[in-house]
């Protein structure tokens, strides 16, 4: 038995790596090899030379025609048993990173030297694209596609040419986010074994919630999970629509499963009931408390529609979260205008009655940086300029471009204004109102504040009726410097702009 691994960054480097994370003192116990999978012209001269690149014949009309194998992993193709052990998590590039994004450490390529130094040839497509996404979105995120459909394809090739007999792919835990600076950590430890690594990725995604997503389709051109697991699946004619799973871990499959994904190419998807960000190195966090479920976690609403329940007698405005509002489902949100994570959270719950709309605020990290010294009662211009949260509401569906903003500050500063957006006005009503109420709660130690609105204008009051699905947009304006733009639905504007109607969710009258 052979231990190896492959990366494309020099020797001195792997040597720290395997000392840091246990592999050499388990490998020397156990008296097993373990080597480097690299030609960085040093260690793969000595002894056997398992790093040696090793040319492959026959691939020239591939997507991969200078690919190369380490010597080590060409030996155990032909006359021994190759086993995979990948790691469950989330790629900022490929969606999850388990099995067949995993090849890429056995890449590679004979273009320049030294050749294990040219593993991003298999995306050298991206950094152009990312580039003109700063510039020009909609081309940006064509670029992105295809340079995403050319990995896939590559690596479909490279699993073709070095299939592994075994995948054993460890989730202790399965890891969310970007695969690198970001990370959710899963509640549970889960292991996925398999012999085909096209399957393993099927289950794999699923675990981290990044199979059949729906939202990750309207994000990523109609992919509803890796392309690389699609790719895959139509190269090698599988069926991946109920694959056999066996084990104590299928149970977790039964039930949607939390999501937390971080995309380079500038969005985000999280479970309502997002928590913390987990640091390299920091401890993962508990499975949520069953406490947490009765204050609304439980009952969360999807990623971009929120819902408001029907309140017969009203809402009291105290800035209090009592029993009646504990019944609302959550609408949460910790990503910018670009859809990046920032680890700043905000929640939102949503009531109706006849006579008013009522909003409640929860906010994480807050730092309340106003002016103390305005008068509450009177209408604050420019509140936008300090922190406040901003709440956008379209009162007819067919005319998105007609809506409401009210903008209330921490200690219940307001500015309010009517918006019609259509190319012949766009013209913005400040002497409309929303008649508010408004009640918060200021914790300064714990950086948490309560704000909760209750909205009685006769244009809002006259757009709630049962089944109505209203334009809605929730963001956050949060900080100095840095100044954070948050939002539920963001616009992904080249510079914080909320004002993009065709990016707001909807607001569900029960």
């Amino acid at each position: 038995m052979t231990i190896a691994e492959g990366w494309g960054s020099t020797h001195a480097f792997w040597k720290k790596l395997v000392q840091v994370s246990g592999y050499e003192k388990m490998a020397r116990e156990e008296n097993v090899p373990l080597v480097a999978m690299d030609d960085d012209g040093v260690f793969d001269v000595e002894g056997e030379k398992p790093g040696k690149p090793l040319r492959v014949t026959g691939i020239e009309s591939t997507t991969v025609p200078t690919l190369l194998l380490p010597k080590i992993l060409a030996e155990h193709l032909e006359h021994g048993m190759f086993i995979s052990a990948p790691k469950i998590k989330a790629h900022r590039f490929s969606v999850v990173s388990i099995g067949v994004k995993g090849m890429q450490g056995t890449v590679m390529r004979s273009d320049a030297s030294p050749a294990f130094h040219q593993k991003w040839r298999m995306h050298e497509e991206l950094s152009s694209a990312l580039a003109l996404l700063k510039t020009d979105r909609e081309a940006g995120r064509k670029a992105y596609l295809d340079a995403l459909h050319a990995f896939s394809d590559r690596m479909v090739d490279v699993l073709e040419i070095s299939t592994p007999d075994v995948v054993l792919a460890e989730g202790a835990p399965a890891m969310g986010g970007d695969g690198f600076a970001h990370h959710w950590p899963s509640a549970e430890d889960v292991a996925i074994g398999g012999t085909n690594a096209v399957l393993v990725d099927r289950v794999g995604a699923a675990i981290l919630g990044l199979w059949d997503n729906a939202d990750l389709a309207r994000e990523l051109g109609g992919h509803r999970t890796s392309p690389l697991i699609e790719a895959a699946a139509k190269r090698f004619s599988l069926d991946l629509t109920s694959p056999k799973v066996e084990g104590n871990g299928k149970e977790l499959l039964e039930r949607p499963r939390p999501v937390h994904f971080v995309s380079m190419s500038g969005f985000a998807l999280h479970s309502d009931d997002t928590p913390a960000e987990v640091a390299p190195g920091r401890p993962r966090a508990a499975a949520r408390p069953e406490a947490d479920a009765d204050a609304g976690a439980g009952n969360t609403s999807t990623a971009r529609e929120a819902r408001a329940i029907h309140v017969e007698s009203g809402m009291t405005i105290d800035g209090q979260i009592d029993d009646a509002w504990k019944a609302a489902p959550v609408t949460s949100f910790s990503t910018d205008w670009a859809g990046a994570e920032t680890g700043i959270e905000t929640r939102v719950r949503f009531a109706w009655s006849r006579h008013a709309l009522y909003t409640l605020w929860e906010l994480e990290g807050a730092g309340v940086n106003v002016d103390a010294s305005r008068p509450l009662e009177v209408e604050r211009a420019k509140l936008y300029e300090e922190d406040c949260v901003e709440l956008f509401l379209g009162p007819d569906a067919s005319e998105k471009t007609r809506y409401f903003e009210v903008e209330v500050g921490p200690l219940g500063h307001f500015l309010d204004l009517e918006i019609d957006r259509a190319k012949a006005k766009k013209q913005s009503d400040v002497a409309w109102s929303s008649n508010p109420r408004i009640a918060t709660k200021v914790d300064r130690d714990a950086r948490k504040v309560t704000i909760e609105v209750e909205l009685r204008a006769r244009d809002v009051v006259s757009a709630l009726r049962p089944g109505a699905s209203l334009p809605l947009g929730l963001y956050r304006m949060e900080g100095k410097s840095p100044r954070r733009y948050l939002a539920w639905s963001p616009t992904r504007t080249p510079k914080p702009n909320f004002h993009v109607p065709d990016a707001f969710g909807t607001l569900k009258i029960d």
